[in-house]
């Protein structure tokens, strides 16, 4: 079975408080970005264990605790799975705050459901999906939603933007979700983001934040640079996505957003979402 994990971008994402177990509270609209991986579920060869091949941008880490087979050992310790072989064709950038590698442990699961025949609802597969990773659950549906908590937990959004033109450029910064996290600091939101979010997209650029801009920026301009070479070339609304490195534009009204000149190492999706 062959499926594409797909990223995800934040609209808005403001860090809210400090939780007791160590995380802390957020609150984001989650919307998904059709910037894929590769990911194939095959049974494995006779006599084999369960094991993952990787192709395409590098990951760091033993393969041996990548989240699909992690994803892969949840489910075989409920259901007995037999030994499958996964392969892994990385296309969307780590570190940058697009939710790749959730997106990748999300899909396993759903592959993995289909492979077998276990007919798990998506609820049961969100619970799973949690244990992997806070945003994990979000490409189980894989549809917008306001995420709070740890991110981990949903309310349905009246917000489509299907269609939207829009461009992300990741200049080829890792940024740890231990040191984004490590710069920010919990506050009371600004602005109420689904009441913003609801406004026309014209009014998002003086309501609509992300909280880690303010920390990571001073810290790495470049990433101003770009937000402002976006609306530069046009953009409604630029935004860091999530607490990485990747910065987006929404360019309404267009078949496809503007090509940037940018340097030749960037990674640049560009698009319609």
């Amino acid at each position: 079975m062959l499926v594409f994990p797909n990223a995800k971008l934040n609209l808005g994402l403001y860090i809210t408080g400090q939780r007791p177990d160590g995380f802390r509270n957020l609150e984001s609209v989650f919307v998904p970005l059709p910037w894929t991986d590769a990911l194939e579920v095959l049974p494995a060869p006779a006599g084999a264990d369960t094991a993952l091949t990787l192709t395409g941008l590098p990951i760091p880490g033993d393969p041996a605790t990548n989240l699909c087979v992690r994803a892969y050992e949840l489910l075989q310790a409920d259901f007995d799975l037999p030994p499958v072989q996964l392969h892994l064709h990385k296309v969307v950038p780590i570190g940058a705050g697009l939710g790749g590698g959730s997106a990748d442990a999300a899909f396993a699961l759903w592959a993995l459901n289909e492979q077998f025949t276990l007919n798990l609802p998506a609820e049961t597969l969100e619970s799973y999906a949690r244990r992997l990773g806070s945003d994990c659950a979000f490409f189980i549906e894989n549809k917008p939603v306001f995420a709070y908590e740890k991110g981990d937990v949903f309310e349905p959004v009246s917000l489509d933007l299907t269609g939207m033109a829009c461009l992300v450029v990741y200049p080829g910064l890792h940024i740890s979700t231990a040191e984004a996290y490590g710069r920010v600091q919990p506050r009371t939101p600004r602005h109420d983001l689904r009441t913003a979010l609801a406004q026309p997209l014209s009014t998002w650029r003086d309501t609509v934040s992300n909280d880690f801009e303010d920390a990571l920026t001073p810290v790495y301009p470049v990433l101003g640079d770009i937000k402002a070479q976006l609306y530069a070339a046009g953009a409604a609304y630029a935004s860091l996505s999530g607490s990485g490195s990747a910065v987006y534009g929404l360019f309404p009204g267009l078949e496809l957003p503007p090509l940037l000149e940018l340097p030749a190492e960037y990674q640049v999706w560009r698009g319609r979402l």
